[in-house]
Order: structure tokens, then C-alpha cells, then sequence
């Protein structure tokens, strides 16, 4: 049936699998995606939004370097937010609410449009291993699929238990059956495996709700979009969400359940994402507050049903009914169906090498909720970056990382591979210590030009990119050349509460003072009759105006940056025997040994590894 040898097969069609498939179909290998249900290829499994703190930079990375995470977010949209926006340019998150069923539509027609891309429904039962290198895989019917790497995005599939209350059922998602078999190959080899938990909240009617008993929650008046691209555009209307609040005798009724819950009972052993906790979980820990907030999502412009956004639980149907009931707008709600937790196979990414191959088997790669991370733009990233090392492997080039001060994918996967995780892991701006320079706006000047120097970002997108640079790089030089006199400029500075000017300044200097906005600039002479010359769009002023306002604080976390990154030059030989190093602490030859890091800097990172660690290292290397 498959007479042809793949290049890359990967298993799994989330939003790893996806930008898997994707990104090494697009860099021209010959890559088949294996699934089983190709209707729900790209299934939003819980919200129906991307991005978001931390979140919204990723999709924006994928977006600037070709992959489709961002086109497929502008194109289902029916909210746009950019998160925020009262603190610096660091923290703006872009977000948009989803039509789930658009978005998994969009995944799939993109999908099918790429070329040296084929598809199959089957479940992969098992791995073909020989000699420690992947060789293909083997269906749930006996079919064998040769290939020469393997990527496995499995999500919450492999051996996934549903609990609701004192049921359970095994399952990947409400309505799929688990997947079995890769986890016992995977053991069989020598993989250290664990168990997380995750859970989702009740879908409910929408009629059913009464809103003008909740708070509105619109979108932008004048919303941007995630792609770089021009293949995609603003939204012209907007659905907005709505928030509403717990009570107390929300909380009392659900405690009343807890003797019925699976997190409670001990039937759920494994650790939760903590920073999306359940509502069972929110009262128990943070039994001091009489109230929690519900964000009430709908799921596309024109279905009746809502996400109930805060209500993540695995408590009994009767019990998640009754509580919601008590719900300020809820009173008549109608479920369209119960929440519930999921416990599944995971493998501790510590396991990894930074291109997400696996060091025990060659062509191997993980990605995605595999490695234990949660959410779909973590998944996503990471699914496009093995679907890039594949791709390289096989064409025997170079692999592709990227560091810490490059991206948050880099943050990411270094935080997995270096620090391992026992609970799901979830991005967060804190995690960066780079977030200056990892702003939303400028990923395509960190990223596009080395996607396309990998073959994987287009020509288009390359273009593009040199454009804004070039156009925001020559306003930024017109401000510093353009004068402004005292007469014009302080009408301006006395309604914003600045100094008056005494003499003719330069704007730029005018422009850095923090009560100084864009719009202010445009009226001085020469401002807006440079916009419209060089006809530049709203990204290349905006660029600008971050340029202008914080160029000191960028050119400082640059020097931090260049300054470690001497370390992550520093590269550690393979199997280097750090057991010799008698004068480094046990706990810090231990770690070293199980992490095998690739430079000094990598090491620097490891949980338990102290600076005098490091420094007897170097001494070792003769450094």
C-alpha cells in the first residue's frame, strides 16, 4: 500500500502535528501525516483562542517563520485583544477568540495545499526501531510504513484515561479512543515514561445564558492581526465574550462534591498544570477568596455553544450542574456536555536533544504535550522546530536551534531540555530573561531571515520583512535629523504635562519622553509628510515608536545577552566523563551526567549545577 520510503512521517494531528507536517513538507521532504480522524485535524481540545501572555509571541514566531499557526488564527478569528497594552512593548500578548470549527477547517484546506504532503487514518500501534534508529512505523492493522525519521505528536492519546466524578473511560478526547502500543516500544528501549493530567470545562447553550447579568468583554476597537503576512487581514466585526463570578454558595456546592472527585479520592495521582487549575482545585488552595472569575467564550460566529473559560473540572455531571446553576447568568443553563479530566503518557524531555531528536534513537523526534508541556502555541512551536530538524537531518544539513535571546521557542525548549518538568509546562513572559528583545513586534527581524536561510520562509515573506526594517530604520533616522522649535512643539509638551522647550531639539530626543505619544509626534512639521511619502503602514510606525522609547533598555539587554552567549560557544564534548570531576559536587555530576548539556552555558542552567560547578568545569576543559 505505502511503496515509497518517507523522509518524515509524523503521527499525530494536533497543533504539533500540523506545524510538523507542515514545516517539512514546505522544506521539501517527502512527509506523510498519520492521524486517527482526519476530521479533527487541528482540534481545539479546550479553548477556542490562541496566544495570549507569552503564548501570543509564539504564534507570532511560528507566523515569521513560515509556519501556519498565525494565518489560520487571523482567518477563524472573531475577537482580536493585544493584551497588556498599559505596560511596555515587552508584555503586549496578542489573542484571539476562535471558530473552533473554523480553525480545524482552515488547518486541514491549508494542509492539503502543501505540497510533498500525504495524509492517512490509522492508528500508529507501534515504532520499527533497529540498531537505535527509527526505521517506521507499524498501524493498529498490521501495516508497516517505512521512513527515515519519525516524529511522534501524540497529545494526550497515548494510554489517555477520561475521568468524570467516579467514572472513567479510556480516551484521548471526549468522543476518541486512546492510542496503545507506542508507550510499551518506547519502555522496551530504554525510555523513562510518565503520567500528567489535564482537564477541560463544560460546553454549554448559549440561549440558555442570561448576559445582561455578566460583564462585556469586546475586542479592540481597532484590532491587529497575528500574521505577518498579507494573505490575512484585520477583523472588520467582532463577537465579544463575557465575564461572571463564583460565589460562595458556588464553592459550598462543589465542595459538597469533593468526596465524589477523582483529584480528591486518589483515582488521579499525577500533577495538573498549576497555572490553569481546576475549580475544585481553586477553592481547595485558595480557600480565602469568595469569588473567581468565569470568562464566558462563545465558540464561533454562529454556533449557540460557549466555553465556560475558569471552570476546568472533573467533578460529577449532577455536581458541575447544580454549581453552575448558581452562577450569576447561569441560572437556566443547558449543558452541551460535562467537564473532565484526562490523565495520559508523557516523557520527561530531559531525553531531548535541543533539535527535539531523542538521544536514545536516531530520527526520533517528540513534540508537544509528549514532552509535557500544555497548550496549543507551546505544542505548535515545538512541532515546527522538529518538523524543521527532521527535515535537515535527512537532508544530512545542518541542525537548526534556536537560543534563549533569539526567540521564546528557544526559551522553551532549552527550559525542557535543560530543566526537565514533573507538571505540565506553560510559557510565561517571566520565563525570558531576554523579553525585551522577544517583543511581538519584532519577530520577523529575529526570525524570518534565518527560517529562510533553512529553505522554509518564502521569498514574499523575506521581502517583507526587509521592508519594515528598512522603512522603520529610515523614520527613526528622519526623527533624529528633523529639528522642531519651541513654539510648535510646546502647546504639545504643556497638554501633557512635559517641560516646555527653551530651544530647537531634535524630535527624536522630544519624542523619548515617556508622555509622548505618536499621534503628538505626527503634528510637528515634516512627521506626517515622511509617513505618507514612504507610505508606511501601522507595524513599520509602531516599530518606530519602540525603536524611539526604548532603545536604551533594548541596547542593554543586548550587551547581557552577547555576554552569556560566550558560554553557549563554549561547547561540551559528547559523552564527556563528568564522574573524573572528583572537586564538583555529587548532585552537580549526577545531573550533568543525566542531562548530557551541549555547552558550558546549557550546564549554567541545570537545577542543582552552582557556579562553582561551572567554574571547575571550565578549569577541567582548560578554559
Amino acid at each position: 500500500m505505502f511503496e515509497k520510503e518517507y523522509d518524515v512521517i509524523v503521527i499525530g494531528a494536533g497543533h504539533a502535528g500540523s506545524e510538523a507536517a507542515a514545516a517539512a513538507a514546505n522544506m521539501g521532504s517527502s512527509t506523510l501525516l498519520i492521524t486517527m480522524n482526519l476530521q479533527n485535524i487541528a482540534q481545539m481540545s479546550c479553548n477556542p483562542a490562541m496566544g495570549g501572555i507569552a503564548k501570543g509571541q509564539i504564534v507570532r514566531e511560528i507566523d515569521a517563520m513560515g509556519g501556519y499557526s498565525g494565518i489560520v488564527s487571523d482567518t477563524s478569528a472573531i475577537q482580536f485583544k493585544m493584551l497588556n497594552k498599559s505596560k511596555g512593548p515587552a508584555m503586549w500578548s496578542p489573542r484571539v477568540q476562535s471558530d473552533r470549527m473554523r480553525f480545524a477547517d482552515d488547518w486541514r484546506l491549508k494542509l492539503e495545499q502543501t505540497p510533498n504532503l500525504d495524509f492517512y487514518q490509522e492508528m500508529v500501534a507501534g515504532l520499527i526501531i533497529e540498531n537505535d534508529r527509527i526505521v517506521g512505523v507499524r498501524t493498529s492493522l498490521g501495516l508497516e510504513v517505512r521512513a527515515k525519521s519519525v516524529i511522534c505528536t501524540n497529545g494526550t492519546f497515548l494510554n489517555g484515561l477520561i475521568h468524570i466524578g467516579d467514572k472513567q473511560f479510556g480516551g484521548g478526547r471526549a468522543g476518541e479512543r486512546a492510542a496503545t502500543g507506542i508507550t510499551k516500544d518506547l519502555i522496551d528501549v530504554g525510555f523513562e515514561a510518565g503520567r500528567m493530567k489535564t482537564g477541560t470545562p463544560p460546553r454549554v447553550d448559549g440561549r440558555s445564558l442570561d448576559y445582561s447579568k455578566m460583564i462585556e468583554q469586546p475586542g479592540d476597537e481597532k484590532p491587529s492581526k497575528f500574521s505577518y503576512s498579507d494573505e490575512t487581514r484585520p477583523l472588520e466585526k467582532q463577537r465579544s465574550c463575557f465575564m461572571t463570578y463564583t460565589s460562595n454558595e458556588v464553592h459550598e456546592i462543589l465542595k459538597d462534591g469533593f468526596d465524589r472527585s477523582p483529584m480528591f479520592n486518589g483515582r488521579i495521582k499525577s500533577l495538573g498544570p498549576r497555572y490553569c487549575p481546576s475549580i475544585e482545585d481553586k477553592i481547595n488552595r485558595f480557600a480565602d477568596k469568595d469569588r473567581h472569575q468565569l470568562f464566558v467564550e462563545p465558540e464561533g460566529w454562529n454556533t449557540v455553544e460557549v466555553y465556560v473559560n475558569g471552570f476546568s473540572t472533573s467533578l460529577p455531571e449532577d455536581v458541575q450542574f447544580k454549581a453552575l446553576r448558581s452562577v450569576a447568568g447561569f441560572e437556566n443553563v443547558k449543558f452541551f456536555r460535562p467537564g473532565y479530566a484526562i490523565e495520559y503518557d508523557y516523557f520527561p524531555p530531559t531525553q531531548l536533544k535541543h533539535t527535539l531528536e531523542t538521544k536514545l534513537i536516531d530520527g526520533l523526534y517528540f513534540a508537544g504535550q509528549i514532552n509535557g508541556t500544555t497548550g496549543y502555541e507551546e505544542a505548535a512551536c515545538q512541532g515546527m522546530m522538529a518538523g524543521i530538524n527532521a527535515a535537515l537531518k535527512v537532508q544530512e544539513k545542518e541542525e537548526f536551534i534556536l537560543k534563549r535571546n533569539e526567540a521564546y521557542i528557544g526559551v522553551l525548549i532549552d527550559d525542557l531540555i535543560t530543566k526537565g518538568t514533573e507538571e505540565p509546562y506553560r510559557m510565561f513572559t517571566s520565563r525570558a530573561e531576554y523579553r525585551t528583545l522577544l517583543r511581538q513586534d519584532n519577530a520577523d527581524f529575529r526570525l524570518t531571515e534565518k527560517s529562510y536561510n533553512i529553505g522554509l520562509a518564502s521569498v514574499e515573506r523575506m521581502r517583507k520583512m526587509e521592508e519594515k526594517k528598512d522603512k522603520s530604520l529610515k523614520f527613526v533616522q528622519h526623527l533624529k535629523d528633523l529639528s522642531v522649535v519651541p513654539e510648535e512643539a510646546n502647546p504639545v509638551l504643556e497638554n501633557r504635562n512635559s517641560s516646555p522647550m527653551k530651544q530647537s531639539d531634535k524630535v527624536f530626543k522630544v519624542f523619548s519622553r515617556p508622555q509622548i505619544t505618536m499621534e503628538d509626534v505626527r503634528g510637528f512639521s515634516g512627521v506626517n509628510e515622511f509617513i505618507v511619502e514612504n507610505d508606511l503602514n501601522n507595524e513599520m510606525i509602531e516599530q518606530t515608536e519602540i525603536q524611539v522609547k526604548y532603545s536604551g533598555y533594548i541596547e542593554k539587554e543586548k550587551n547581557n545577552a552577547d555576554k552569556l552567549n560566550r558560554l553557549e560557544n563554549v561547547r561540551i564534548p559528547s559523552n564527556f566523563d563528568y564522574s573524573s570531576i572528583k572537586s564538583m559536587s555529587y548532585e552537580a555530576r549526577e545531573k550533568l551526567k543525566k542531562v548530557q548539556p551541549a555547552t558550558v552555558s546549557q550546564a549554567s542552567r541545570i537545577s542543582g549545577v552552582s557556579p562553582n560547578d561551572i567554574s571547575v568545569l571550565l578549569v577541567y576543559m582548560g578554559r
